[in-house]
């Protein structure tokens, strides 16, 4: 159970860590703590579109992204995959800071969560966008992290388990959504 809820603003985050606490996930008394550094990744021009829409309406956003990849390409208006890491960082010192040695939840979205793990795991760019290749993060999945005192110096987290869906598919009342988004040409 956390000790600490932590959610992006955005509404289905919102209400999947309200479920989850209704559902007696948490401390009935523990607050959901919103926090804008959990957003998705701001899209900016190509907010809706999928890479064949990328590519009629804005085709040198696609060069752009041709060129730069997509782990370095800023949309007019939007973000790169490195904005969200940077304020990711700050959001684990924020946590450090104020929850440390403390169970900490959070509820995201898919790029939050593979920029999570390229912080926390130290992966490079390579690692980090094979993972994403691999498929999309699934809504209500779990990924989860255990603090280990023999990783590193000081200790640190390892990675228990990444994409998990099982705990929302164990339970027959669950509303789970299997087809994936209108927009995934586009995520990332």
């Amino acid at each position: 159970m956390p000790d600490v809820i932590l959610c992006s603003p955005y509404v289905r985050a919102r209400d999947t860590a309200r479920r989850f606490c209704d559902a007696g996930g948490a401390h009935a008394e523990e607050a959901i703590c919103g926090d804008e550094r959990l957003r998705e990744k701001e899209f900016g021009i190509l907010d809706g579109l999928t890479t064949a829409g990328i590519v009629a309406e804005e085709p040198r956003q696609a060069e752009f992204r041709q060129l730069l990849g997509k782990f370095y390409h800023r949309p007019p208006g939007g973000e790169s995959w490195c904005d969200v890491i940077f304020r990711l960082r700050s959001l684990l010192d924020t946590v450090s800071l104020h929850h440390g040695g403390r169970k900490v939840m959070i509820v995201a979205h898919q790029v939050v969560v593979l920029c999570l793990r390229y912080v926390i795991e130290n992966l490079s760019e390579e690692e980090i966008l094979a993972i994403d290749r691999q498929g999309d993060v699934a809504n209500c999945s779990v990924t989860e992290y255990a603090y280990d005192p023999a990783v590193g110096q000081d200790g640190g987290l390892v990675l228990v388990r990444y994409n998990v869906t099982s705990p929302v598919d164990e339970d027959p009342q669950a509303e789970v959504t299997h087809e994936p988004d209108a927009m995934v040409g586009a995520r990332g």
